[in-house]
């Protein structure tokens, strides 16, 4: 592993205050110095500090190993040893990046490029660091590096593997819910008596809904992951959208007692966005209130916000708790609350929603309290006709 120089760092670099400087002896400064290159040198993600010139001013020997470099790289230009690109294999600016952070910045999605043509996929982090807290001097940004190639393989082969499935199961559960519906509706003409075979037949198409429903949320997860998912803005009517989402839902809120209504603000005018994302963000809300509400009402309503449309889905259902609030946009999460449990689901409703309404560059927001209901809410702003957004994989 290489080592951090035993060279001391100036003070001029990286903000190391002169009275700090002043009171501490050589002895102690040296120690505390090689606890530092210790500790840094200990990690295995790549750490690399630059003052705020872009200069290095400390790295590890797993950052030498990630930058592919034998020699050391202090008082180097970051931005002319660390050559990034993204998944359109174009250049990174990280300049123009780092000059324009305001706190953190993260990303999955770059690569560095060697000098033979290879590539590796990495995790990058930078930071803002000041030291000397409190204290006038300069600052700088400390980078984080981390292989995740092997991380990215498994990925798309998760992914890859997750279209494939949905796709060829389309088909054979488009023909069993078919053939299902079918008996369902000849039984019911027959004029037999027999409640066995009709919660049986009852049974069976409840539950080949409910995978056909998870196929298509698998499709959409697999098209969001890969980053296939396109927005073609169209002009859309809010109040329009609104009155036909409450007469689709009107039987299944029936079906519980519930009372399904709308609440849209007059003269909202046309939104410009993809009416098929929108529709499908309305819905996945509209059945999460529907299935966890089993008294009460649902309401769905639209006013009108900055430049565009802010929508709601109001329920009077159990609600979530602190705990829960915090992650029900997460892959797969479904609440431990008994209630949730005696609903069949996946967990990936609402995390595809997130998805789609980062794909619209939409702001979706819940207010909830355990057993006094939810209010979902999604800001859509107008997206340019000649736009068309390409979702982000944050995976």
């Amino acid at each position: 592993m290489f080592s951090l120089s035993k060279k001391p760092i100036p003070d001029k670099q990286f903000n190391r205050n002169n009275n700090e400087s002043e009171n501490t002896s050589p002895d102690e400064a040296d120690i505390e110095r090689e606890r530092l290159s210790s500790l840094i040198n200990s990690m295995g993600d790549g750490v690399i500090a630059i003052d705020s010139n872009g200069k290095v001013v400390m790295t590890n020997g797993a950052a030498l190993n990630i930058l592919d470099s034998n020699v050391s790289i202090t008082g180097k230009s970051i931005y002319r040893i660390l050559h990034l690109i993204d998944k359109t294999n174009s250049k990174i600016n990280l300049q123009a990046i780092i000059q324009d952070i305001k706190s953190n910045y993260a990303t999955r999605d770059w690569r560095i490029s060697y000098e033979d043509g290879s590539t590796i996929n990495l995790y990058v982090s930078i930071a803002q660091v000041r030291l000397g807290y409190g204290k006038a001097g300069m600052h700088g940004h400390v980078i984080l590096l981390r292989d995740i190639t092997r991380e990215k393989s498994l990925e798309e082969e998760r992914d890859e593997f997750i279209s494939v499935i949905s796709h060829e199961l389309r088909t054979p559960i488009a023909i069993s819910e078919g053939n299902i519906s079918n008996a369902v509706f000849l039984f019911e003409k027959s004029g037999i008596d027999d409640p066995v075979v009709k919660s049986a037949l009852e049974q069976a198409h409840e539950q080949i809904t409910f995978l056909s429903s998870m196929m298509n949320d698998l499709a959409t997860l697999s098209r969001a992951e890969r980053g296939k998912l396109t927005a073609e803005p169209e002009e859309i009517n809010p109040a329009g959208l609104v009155d036909q989402l409450v007469s689709s839902y009107q039987k299944d809120a029936a079906e519980k007692g519930l009372e399904i209504k709308s609440d849209v603000e007059s003269n909202l005018g046309v939104l410009q966005s993809s009416k098929l994302y929108v529709e499908e963000i309305l819905q996945n809300l509209i059945t999460n209130s529907i299935k966890y509400t089993e008294a009460g009402n649902v309401t769905i309503g639209a006013r009108s916000k900055d430049n565009g449309v802010e929508f709601f889905v109001r329920d009077t259902g159990i609600g979530l708790s602190k705990h829960d609030k915090e992650k029900v946009f997460d892959k797969f999460f479904r609440s431990e609350d008994y209630r949730t449990r005696q609903n069949s689901g996946t967990g990936l409703g609402l995390y595809v929603t997130m998805k789609l309404a980062r794909l619209l560059k939409a702001e979706i927001d819940v207010e909830t309290k355990l057993d006094h209901g939810s209010t979902f809410t999604i800001y859509i702003p107008n997206l340019e006709q000649s736009s068309q957004p390409t979702i982000e994989s944050d995976s």
